[in-house]
């Protein structure tokens, strides 16, 4: 994981398994800004998982089992599963972005400190942006395409609810493709 500034290290990255940068420690215990900095990269990392997880499991798992059910059983089941899970993402994502902001936050206020300049490390500035275009095509899904696959199982309108299922379908593999580069990035830059 490369750095762009002496205020970084490889452990201040989002998704490091290693501990805060030295600059945070102090003593054998760790103090409350390094403690808070862990629980949001846990809290952030969770998210993640939940939301690239799920994706893995629908498109990898649930899709080709489903396919294998006639397409009023298959569209009825895929339209229950999807709504609690676009919810779920849903929180995820706010907590991916709200744990993300406070870390940057934390770290450009401690270079402040120090007398440095903040400069984003080039593998937070790929998974920031990433992760925004990850949202929104996960917005797209869910303000676009899911309503039409609710409306279409609401009407037995199989052929038009196999239509929003496989726009569905497409984007989420876009979107499990690009958190798998990002985690795959966040780890080798």
């Amino acid at each position: 994981m490369g750095t762009d500034s002496a205020a970084f290290s490889p452990a201040a990255t989002a998704h490091s398994q290693a501990s805060p940068p030295a600059s945070r420690r102090r003593g054998p215990f760790p103090n409350s800004d390094t403690m808070l900095y862990s629980a949001l990269k846990l809290i952030h990392l969770l998210a993640v998982i939940l939301w690239v997880g799920g994706m893995l499991f629908a498109h990898c798992f649930l899709r080709p089992a489903a396919a294998q059910l006639e397409p009023p059983q298959r569209l009825r089941l895929m339209a229950a599963v999807l709504g609690p899970f676009l919810n779920a993402v849903l929180a995820a994502i706010v907590l991916i972005l709200a744990t993300g902001a406070v870390m940057i936050g934390q770290e450009a206020a401690q270079a402040a400190r120090s007398g440095g300049a903040f400069f984003m490390p080039r593998a937070w500035t790929v998974m920031a942006t990433g992760g925004l275009v990850m949202t929104a095509i996960y917005a797209y899904i869910r303000a676009a395409l899911y309503p039409r696959l609710r409306a279409a199982v609401a009407a037995s309108e199989w052929p038009r609810g196999g239509q929003a299922m496989a726009g569905i379908r497409r984007w989420v593999g876009v979107n499990l493709a690009l958190g798998l580069l990002i985690v795959a990035a966040v780890f080798l830059l």
